[in-house]
């Protein structure tokens, strides 16, 4: 096909999508709205697990050179593209630390070798692997495990770096049994320290998912008695612990879709939610019980839709007496009918390693009669294996790459997996020009489109195959993920916490937006409170209300409450600006907002 029809088709992807009404106007009040199609792969997910605790699968070896890291990192990722896999699950925090260019958390030993210590010439694993799995057609779910602090025999917070939370604040985390610590959930200052670290990621990385693996409360004797003590309310035990969780995976998904919907919330869970003798609900198993051993209630998630899809380890087979596959797999997929969760399975295929040959798992068969008992199951929409090392066993890699070759004729990003419409408020700018360029390549491309009227600009990223060209169309990027910038009277504001959008509304740091104004402003950690006044206007914030006070006496609602971002208090800007008299303009294409104060 030549270049001209391959631009037709696309055009007329984004000329149908406006048909259907995909397309609306945005709330020119403050910034865009969003909507999208596919959060996640189109087709079946084909997800591998990649570790990095330990140095399991990278880097094998924990070392600053980046040349090194680089060169590991293209022979994984080729090596799961050949097998005809879309996603990679790339642990990003393996315990309270980081192989990305953090704010929150120090940089991983199992990277470098020394915690704290960053790798050299500047270089971000998290950043090029996702550059990497996206040039090759796949995703990149960036892997957090949100409530491990540390992940060593006999662990001390105090051979942590100085500047891991974990360190800064012991009082956030309980060492239990195993010899590790864990962030204590019933905090809302770690709840907080977890969202805070999933809004760090998918602000300054093009991730396609986050996603938790199945560490929650490490098991049922945790230290938790001043805190239930001072939180517990009177709840069971139990039921509290499981609420704590709730909390953060609602928080953690909440956040996650006011800053960009098209970006996946999912969690692995061990695959038996509860068993029928403990809980009426439960499968019909005798085995692990997430539910009463973690605390963790996977299938309220699920069913809620706090996650985008929820992925199993379902790590027996088929016949397996105390946690049979089928029984396991039938049961999810039962009780999700009623769920928008996509449902994926967790696949063992490290069980096929090592074992006689009168082993269910030898020459990788229960990984093969798993995947083919998925494809009888409608609910189920693809597997992810763990993990990316026990792959390249020749057995299991040929089942693998079979499987899917047979499976699916389409490539590893379907024609239009991902697209993402952002919209904006009428303009009247004349039509631009459609241009293009092409550029070489010998992998997977992405292509992206904007068109512009008179009436209506919309963006479309578009993510897709061809054999060998790149269409630059324009230039494109997504708007969600361009920084804010504020002038107050034609000077730029300096923010050490980005502003964010949330629910449509412009968030901006309370005492830098205020010192902006002119205006002296208070806090009060107690209630929770801001004050600030401005010549003879006092405004009056309680963290989490969606309510202002003016002068004491005239209380006014506001649809979005003000949050704690990484320390920083954020308070709706156009809220507070109208109060105090004053005009903002918002410039959606450059993302600029220009505040007039006299």
């Amino acid at each position: 096909m030549n270049k001209r029809g391959i631009v037709t088709i696309i055009l007329s992807v984004i000329l149908s999508l406006q048909i259907c009404g995909l397309v609306t106007k945005a709330d020119s009040n403050d910034s865009t709205n969003t909507a999208n199609t596919s959060i996640v792969t189109s087709g079946n997910m084909r997800g591998v697990w990649v570790a990095t605790t330990a140095n399991l699968d990278y880097p094998t070896k924990a070392t600053t050179d980046a040349a090194a890291l680089k060169k590991e990192a293209d022979t994984i990722l080729d090596n799961i593209k050949a097998m005809n896999c879309n996603a990679v699950f790339f642990q990003v925090r393996q315990a309270s630390d980081s192989l990305y260019k953090s704010n929150i958390f120090p940089w991983s030993n199992v990277l470098t070798g020394s915690q704290g210590t960053a790798p050299s010439d500047n270089f971000d694993p998290l950043e090029y692997w996702i550059e990497g799995a996206h040039k090759r057609g796949m995703e990149l779910h960036a892997w957090v495990n949100p409530l491990r602090a540390t992940k060593s025999n006999n662990a001390s917070l105090a051979g942590l770096a100085n500047t891991n939370p974990a360190k800064q604040h012991p009082e956030y985390c309980v060492k239990y049994s195993d010899g590790n610590y864990y962030y204590n959930p019933a905090l809302p200052e770690v709840r907080q320290l977890i969202v805070n670290g999933v809004d760090e990621i998918i602000r300054n990385y093009d991730v396609d998912g986050i996603h938790f693996d199945d560490y929650f409360y490490p098991g049922q004797k945790f230290d938790d008695e001043d805190s239930y003590a001072k939180y517990g309310n009177g709840m069971n035990r139990a039921d509290w612990r499981r609420e704590n969780v709730n909390k953060m995976v609602q928080a953690v998904h909440d956040d996650i879709k006011n800053y960009d919907s098209s970006i996946a919330f999912g969690i692995s869970p061990t695959s038996v939610w509860a068993n029928k003798t403990s809980n009426a609900l439960g499968s019909d198993t005798k085995a692990y019980e997430s539910y009463n051993a973690i605390y963790a209630d996977s299938r309220k998630w699920a069913l809620e839709n706090w996650v985008d899809y929820i992925a199993p380890q379902v790590y027996t087979e088929i016949g397996n007496s105390a946690a049979d596959y089928k029984t396991v797999v039938d049961w999810w997929s039962d009780t999700l009918k009623a769920s928008k969760t996509k449902l994926y399975i967790g696949l063992a295929d490290y069980k096929c390693s090592g074992v006689s040959s009168t082993s269910p798992w030898y020459n990788g068969k229960a990984i093969k009669d798993s995947m083919e008992y998925n494809r009888s199951v409608s609910k189920v929409e693809g597997e992810i294996h763990f993990r990316y090392k026990f792959l390249l066993a020749n057995d299991v890699n040929s089942v693998i790459k079979t499987a899917y070759a047979n499976s699916y004729s389409a490539p590893a990003l379907d024609t239009v997996t991902k697209v993402q419409l952002t919209t904006q408020a009428p303009t009247t700018q004349a039509p631009t020009t459609v241009v293009t360029t092409t550029e070489a390549t010998t992998e997977a491309t992405t292509k992206a489109v904007t068109t512009q009227t008179t009436t209506q600009t919309t963006t479309q990223e578009v993510e897709t195959q061809t054999e060998s060209t790149t269409f630059n169309i324009n230039s494109i990027v997504n708007k969600s993920r361009v920084k804010i910038i504020v002038y107050v009277d034609g000077k730029k504001v300096e923010f050490d916490q980005e502003p964010v959008v949330i629910n449509g509304r412009t968030m901006v740091p309370m005492r830098a937006i205020f010192e902006a104004f002119g205006a002296t402003v208070s806090w009060n950690n107690s209630t929770q409170q801001v004050v600030a006044i401005k010549d003879a206007t006092e405004l009056s914030f309680i963290i989490g209300e969606k309510t202002m006070l003016v002068n004491r006496t005239n209380l006014l609602k506001i649809d979005v409450a003000p949050v704690i971002r990484n320390g920083r208090t954020l308070v709706p800007l156009r809220v507070i600006s109208d109060a105090l008299g004053y005009n903002v303009v918002w410039n959606d294409p450059n993302r600029v907002v220009s505040i007039t104060t006299i």
